[in-house]
């Protein structure tokens, strides 16, 4: 398995990993800071021995990455991986958005269900299960998301269960939520952020979230 350091310190760019088993052109390494898709975060971007990464993926507790062709890369082999700081930055800031509001609205909003997210470099989504035009819950969404990101709370995360790879955030007296992601220090690295809303179908609506730098 795998030692996922992207947990340990989100803010890491470069590591130097040993490749444990390449399989055509999908590999695995002893340790990684290369986030894989997972819970609607999308991988990382960067490079590994200086070949690109096409994919990441988890397969268990493990993580396949796929190279380019001809990288001609051995088992035992010592590469440096690098990723992509600005999407990685720009991911972590749009998750951890879309984690307060997501929270906000299952306090303000009675019976609302989430049904999909997803967190991308240039926005994140939240979609759910309501009747009603969900942009008229947008001023008290914004004036609360803010609040919070203002006050600079830091934001606690760890283990569960660590056997498992069982992850959690944590932001004092205000929620304790499961989630693998990787996450911010302190909530005001989020900065501003912008409401969209976009309608998916009867009874459904989507939150879109945008950086505002």
């Amino acid at each position: 398995m795998v030692k996922k350091l992207f947990w340990q310190d989100p803010y890491a760019t470069e590591l130097n990993t040993c490749l444990k088993s390449v399989n055509g052109n999908e590999i695995t390494v002893d340790q990684t800071i290369f986030y894989a898709f997972s819970g609607g975060q999308e991988s990382d971007a960067g490079t590994i021995g200086g070949h690109s990464v096409l994919q990441a993926r988890k397969d268990g507790h493990e993580i396949l990455y796929t190279l380019e062709e001809g990288h001609g890369l051995q088992p035992g082999d010592q590469v440096t991986m690098k990723i992509n700081w600005d999407r990685r930055y720009k991911l972590m800031r749009l998750h951890f958005a879309a984690e307060i509001i997501l929270e906000l609205a299952y306090r303000n909003l009675e019976g609302i269900e989430k049904v999909g997210a997803h967190i991308a470099e240039d926005k994140s989504r939240i979609d759910f299960i309501w009747d009603e035009n969900i942009s008229k819950s947008f001023p008290l969404l914004d004036k609360e998301a803010h609040e919070i990101i203002e006050a600079d709370h830091e934001i606690i995360s760890d283990f569960s269960d660590e056997a498992e790879g069982r992850r959690y955030w944590e932001i004092e007296g205000f929620a304790k939520v499961a989630c693998g992601g990787t996450h911010l220090k302190k909530t005001g690295e989020v900065e501003r952020i912008r409401l969209k809303r976009n309608n998916i179908g009867k009874g459904k609506e989507r939150i879109e979230i945008y950086l505002v730098d």
